[in-house]
């Protein structure tokens, strides 16, 4: 309510305007009505607002996590739907030290420890948190100098969540030295030990890795082995999340079984896989000392129908035209073979044969319709194919920064 509050008289100061959102996540009673009376609340105040409402499944688990997953997704749909592009959070000073406690707890590195950062950038909107060093009490002065009545989510006291244990304990905490201010200090300074990390990661991924439009691409291992170990961990990582269309790293035992294989010549024999992706030596006449790295065909197991704009695989983003009487799935090996006895020609395609199994491609039942990268469209009279109008590799997660971006091979841009 506080943000809603600070937002909406900067927004009107800055000739702009904003919508609340409030997230009905129906895991207790009473929380629709109390919803629609936060929105009453900011309605009398001229601030338009909507309620979102978790739809009614059960949830298991990580009550608090699956909520807060649930919540994001809510509104950054809403966003998305409605062309906007900034999704403003309210966390606050003890939120950001409780994340710090949660994580040391769980033995968490640099990242977890840097906690949530001001800014964030997911593929459908820009996150920001501009109350991450405000304390709550101010926050709820702000409420008291406006006027304005909140509600007390019940939750924030069920000792059966770890993060009301740690906020229940932070006076204990504070009497020994770990006050909030510290807690939010050792966030910062990993979150700028952090930032050194990723810029020797861009670095490193700038000069050793090859993207093709395709969804693939080629690591160079002299590079990756001659790098700072927990450098090339982390850009082996951040390519396999880029290729395998996942936000989520690799287990780090995994990754560094991997990093040995690559990282020592002659260790890699055939052919590896990982978090969704195969990595095998290149056998290209420009490979060198170079692994392929793309999508293992099994692992593409999307399928997708429908029109207008697709997002498939967590890897490509399409504009189809007439697409609702096709599956968007991949091409596999029996497809491949339909196409190439219907088309012979396609076989001069340089793109790599582990790469072809992967590729995104439009179904017509049994019979292969379109696969856009390969300029492949069904030349029969059974039907008529889509129109694909765009084909873009908009992985999840990319792989870094605009300068390693700049290294897609110009044949494939």
């Amino acid at each position: 309510m506080a943000l809603t509050l600070l937002l909406h008289d900067w927004a009107v100061a800055q000739g702009g305007n904003l919508t609340a959102l409030t997230v009905d996540h129906r895991l207790r009673p009473g929380s629709a009505s109390e919803a629609r009376r936060v929105a009453g609340w900011l309605q009398d105040r001229n601030i338009p607002a909507v309620v979102l409402t978790r739809p009614d499944t059960a949830i298991g688990g990580n009550v608090q996590a699956a909520a807060r997953t649930a919540r994001f997704d809510l509104m950054s749909s809403w966003c998305v739907e409605h062309d906007i592009l900034h999704l403003v959070l309210a966390h606050h000073r003890e939120d950001q030290a409780e994340t710090v406690m949660l994580r040391l707890a769980r033995g968490s590195g640099v990242d977890g420890l840097s906690a949530m950062a001001p800014i964030v950038e997911t593929a459908a909107v820009r996150l920001l948190r501009p109350l991450l060093d405000i304390p709550k009490a101010r926050l709820r002065a702000t409420l008291a100098a406006a006027d304005a009545p909140h509600v007390e989510d019940p939750s924030n006291d069920n000792p059966s969540f770890a993060r009301v244990r740690f906020r229940k304990a932070a006076p204990m905490l504070a009497a020994e030295g770990l006050t909030t201010r510290r807690l939010c200090d050792t966030a910062r300074r990993m979150t700028r030990a952090r930032q050194a990390l990723d810029q020797a990661v861009a670095d490193l991924l700038a000069g050793s890795v090859t993207l093709h439009a395709e969804g693939y691409g080629y690591l160079d291992r002299a590079a990756l082995g001659a790098a700072p170990e927990e450098v090339a961990l982390r850009a082996l990582a951040r390519m396999l999340g880029c290729i395998g269309g996942t936000p989520y790293p690799p287990r780090l035992d995994r990754l560094e079984r991997l990093y040995a294989a690559l990282a020592v010549p002659g260790r890699l024999h055939g052919a590896r896989t990982l978090l969704g992706c195969r990595i095998a030596p290149a056998h290209h006449r420009e490979a060198h000392d170079q692994v392929l790295i793309c999508r293992e065909p099994r692992a593409a197991r999307e399928v997708l129908t429908g029109t207008g704009e697709l997002a498939w695989d967590g890897r490509f983003r399409l504009t189809v035209e007439g697409g609702d009487r096709f599956e968007l799935r991949r091409l596999g090996r029996k497809g491949w073979a339909e196409i190439v006895k219907a088309c012979p020609e396609i076989r001069k395609t340089a793109v790599p044969a582990a790469v072809r199994p992967s590729l995104p491609t439009f179904w017509h039942l049994d019979v292969v319709a379109s696969v856009p990268h390969l300029t492949y469209v069904y030349r029969g009279d059974a039907f008529v194919p889509p129109r694909v109008r765009v084909v873009r590799f908009a992985p999840v997660k990319p792989l870094s920064s605009a300068r390693a971006a700049n290294r897609i091979s110009a044949a494939n841009a």
